[in-house]
């Protein structure tokens, strides 16, 4: 039986490794900040359940204890040498979401860092285990849970396996959220042999037993989730060919009618170039003229020659293959050799390309700076061109991922276009983009439209968070109509 027309309001339980303001370690911190904050504003009930890691500042975030001894068993078929946690709740009085933090002094509290330990699996299917031992115990049951990437994978499997025959856990939906497929598990899905791969369909091994260390927690999700999400509608087609698969694009391929993509977006009120407090300048679509001074800033405090006239870029991101770096290193010489321009690189990552445009520095004083440019070679989703935009900043990008469905291709002449977009993932298709956007920046009165139709996107949370709710509704469908006896 179908009882959506009955619900006003869901109840919508987020899961995952980490959260700002808590704790960020990437991307999927600050997803976990906005989002539920968004689905919050549209009038849903949503919370957050993460580890409480010591980094977890407990003076800024003032925490009560909302259930003590959480036993948790580190295997179902033997009740005994549960580990015993507890569960904190704090709530953000500005945003009004109630967060609840897994305390465990071994796996999390002792921990200085939030990832790469030797036991991570172990840390996540306790997170788990966790979350879901909460939800039997608290007052507060919600209509779907929404379990980001391979740490939480096992969400969804042990509500269909362990707890199938639970009356509370057995009937809420899942929706499991692919925001890097890249990473599964303890290991490179790409050097595991296929005997030793792990299939998605046993038990989860006992806590004591070196099996768990090779658990696929992405494949677990995708086989058991109700609704699979990723983060933008390009990266779901992509991740069904064996290019973007990682080795899962089979079992992605018979989900393929539970397969979504959903773009994440960006805090409007945090990047904002009217009201920033980082940029010494504010401006708007309207009145650029801030950019100006904030340009003259930018080439203060990397040493640049200061000309508000000349062509500067950037490359902000991980100095590694994923995004492009190796494209940029392999046509640096040739621009700096026939282009006035200037480039400012932040970044960190591999220490050969950090040599390589030590080295360019060397070559051309005043000219290259410490790192940002998006030409990825996969990009899930991406939130540097969104946020680019926001302040009038140009993308120059590849077409792949959440870069395809945020960046539209710019023509001279014509009214239409947010930035310059090429598609093969070489060196000569990345160097002509650049100089479409070099050239085009000559011409004062195309280049002002273009930054003004970049500012004019919408990339809020907003509308991701309708997109969400959408998803929720098909989960909790999809749930009932696959229960018993409903």
């Amino acid at each position: 039986m179908n009882n959506l027309t009955k619900i006003k309001k869901l109840k919508i339980f987020f899961v995952a490794a980490e959260a700002a303001p808590f704790i960020k370690i990437g991307g999927l911190g600050e997803v976990m900040r906005s989002l539920p904050r968004a689905m919050k504003e549209l009038g849903h009930d949503a919370r957050l359940f993460i580890p409480k890691y010591a980094k977890i500042e407990a003076d800024k975030f003032p925490m009560e204890l909302e259930i003590g001894e959480l036993d948790i068993a580190p295997n179902e078929k033997d009740p005994h040498g549960l580990l015993v946690s507890n569960v904190l709740k704090h709530l953000d009085k500005e945003s009004g979401i109630t967060a609840y933090f897994l305390e465990n002094m071994e796996y999390y509290e002792k921990r200085a860092n939030t990832y790469s330990y030797g036991d991570d699996t172990i840390r996540w299917v306790l997170l788990s285990k966790g979350a879901l031992e909460f939800i039997r115990r608290s007052d507060w049951k919600p209509d779907v849970i929404i379990a980001s990437d391979w740490q939480t994978g096992f969400i969804p499997n042990l509500i269909k396996t362990e707890f199938k025959d639970d009356s509370i856990l057995s009937r809420i939906a899942t929706i499991f959220v692919i925001h890097n497929l890249k990473f599964q598990g303890m290991f490179d899905p790409h050097f595991v042999p296929e005997l030793e791969a792990d299939s998605g369909q046993g038990p989860i091994p006992d806590f004591n037993d070196p099996h768990i260390l090779k658990l696929n927690g992405a494949r677990r999700g995708i086989l058991y989730a109700d609704i699979i999400n990723t983060v933008s509608p390009t990266y779901a087609k992509e991740i069904l060919t064996p290019e973007f698969g990682e080795k899962l694009e089979e079992i992605l391929r018979e989900k393929r009618d539970a397969l979504y993509g959903t773009l994440n977006g960006i805090d409007n009120e945090k990047f904002n170039p009217e009201t920033d407090a980082d940029i010494p300048a504010h401006y708007s679509r309207s009145a650029p003229a801030g950019r100006y001074h904030n340009k003259i800033a930018l080439q203060k405090s990397f040493g640049l020659p200061e000309d508000d006239k000349i062509f500067v870029m950037g490359f902000v991101n991980r100095l590694t293959e994923q995004k492009g770096v190796d494209l940029l290193k392999e046509i640096a010489p040739s621009l700096f050799d026939n282009l006035d321009f200037q480039l400012v690189i932040v970044g960190t990552g591999d220490t050969k390309y950090r040599t390589a445009f030590k080295e360019l520095q060397e070559k051309y004083p005043a000219r290259v700076a410490d790192a940002v440019l998006i030409p990825s070679r996969f990009e899930p989703s991406g939130l540097v061109q969104m946020e680019a935009m926001r302040y009038g900043a140009i993308p120059i990008v590849r077409k792949t991922g959440g870069l395809a469905d945020t960046v539209t291709d710019y023509y001279p002449g014509i009214d239409h276009g947010t930035g310059f977009v090429f598609e093969k993932y070489e060196p000569y298709a990345f160097l002509i983009a650049i100089v479409r956007a070099w050239q085009a920046y000559r011409n004062k009165k195309e280049w002002t439209g273009l930054v003004k139709r970049a500012m004019s996107q919408d990339f809020s949370w907003k509308k991701s968070a309708k997109d969400y709710v959408k998803l929720c509704y098909s989960a909790i469908n999809k749930r009932q109509s696959d229960a018993p006896g409903e």
